[in-house]
């Protein structure tokens, strides 16, 4: 069934607004869509469509801008939900490459996403009451530099990497770690730092000036414990104008990704189709902001966010449709790696 007149123009309203960043009058419509209807009958839509709050009127001019209520409207109903091929393939090729860490596929994968968008991905992590840690790897980059790598059974990968004073040798620091390995390994993440503060007298016995390497490793489990959140595509807000020409509103967008309880607890409005839960938060945090968030599974009872941020004149379908298909991929990928991992355990 095609759509009403009101919806054809608050459809053309939203979509001339996302790429023009201009208030949009009835003359417009009628030009840029070759709409046929007076330009007194689209006056008189649109004054009815700012009565029911999808349009609101500018000071800067006599054109209309769609408001929150509008776009949610048009994500809902009005979109045409095309997929960017360019990104389909993209995505295959880095899903078909299957020898890749969880935290490699959700990187690429959300490198993607921001460069198709020109928005930021923002990604937060997995439970940490169901991920355990699998290793401790100490690799030694010269004389008196180390890196100790931390992984997770999910595939989760964390590094730290510090100097060590010439008092201490090398032997000693991989004693530490091996105490590590064979201390901790299985335990689950959220509860290695306590488990690390009851290590600190067992380390004294290894490493008379444990000290330093003692920091260095917990330093790197507060974090590796901590709440994840990365962000990709974080320099694609410079090509929106809303942010590029103004500092002030570029520094609050920059505050707001800095919040790691906001994209913890993602508050908005659920859009109501597909299999996943999409949420979508159009000014409510920050007026001149929109987040859009699904989550998608990595393994049985864990699930991870994606967080797609820009302006509120973000461009809804191809985002959501984005969104929403590399949500769809990296749930089967996941699906099938575990039910492989599975089956070569059985």
């Amino acid at each position: 069934m095609g759509l009403t007149r009101s919806d054809t123009i608050l459809k053309y309203i939203v979509e001339y607004f996302i790429k023009n960043a201009q208030p949009v009058g009835s003359h417009t419509l009628i030009d840029e869509y070759h709409l046929p209807y007076s330009s007194a009958t689209i006056r008189n839509e649109m004054f009815a469509l700012e009565k029911m709050g999808y349009i609101e009127k500018t000071h800067s001019s006599s054109g209309r801008v769609p408001s929150s209520k509008g776009y949610k409207y048009y994500c809902k109903y009005l979109r045409d939900k095309g997929i960017d091929e360019a990104l389909k393939n993209s995505l295959q090729v880095v899903l078909e490459q299957k020898v890749r860490s969880v935290e490699e596929v959700i990187k690429e994968s959300c490198e993607i996403l921001s460069h198709m968008t020109n928005l930021v991905s923002v990604v937060t992590g997995s439970k940490d009451s169901v991920e355990r840690l699998a290793n401790v790897q100490l690799i030694q980059i010269s004389d008196n530099t180390l890196t100790a790598v931390f992984v997770t059974d999910k595939g989760y990968v964390e590094n730290k990497t510090f100097i060590i004073p010439s008092t201490i040798k090398s032997e000693e620091v991989v004693d530490c770690v091996k105490i590590l390995n064979d201390r901790l390994k299985g335990t689950p993440v959220n509860e290695l730092v306590d488990k690390m503060e009851a290590l600190k007298p067992v380390l004294n016995d290894y490493v008379v000036s444990h000290d330093i390497v003692y920091q260095a490793l917990l330093e790197t489990f507060i974090r590796f414990a901590g709440d994840r959140l990365s962000l990709y595509g974080r320099d694609e807000l410079f090509n929106q104008p809303e942010f590029r020409n103004d500092a002030e509103k570029l520094q609050e967008v920059f505050k707001l990704l800095s919040d790691k309880s906001l994209f913890k607890e993602v508050q908005g409005t659920k859009l109501d189709e597909g299999k996943e839960k999409v949420v979508l938060n159009i000014g409510e945090t920050n007026p001149d902001v929109s987040m859009v968030t699904t989550t998608f599974k990595i393994g049985d009872g864990e699930e991870s966010t994606i967080t797609m941020v820009g302006p509120t004149r973000m461009d809804y379908d191809k985002v959501l449709s984005a969104l929403e298909y590399i949500t769809d991929e990296l749930n089967k990928y996941f699906d099938e790696l575990n039910k492989g991992g599975n089956d070569s355990d059985a």
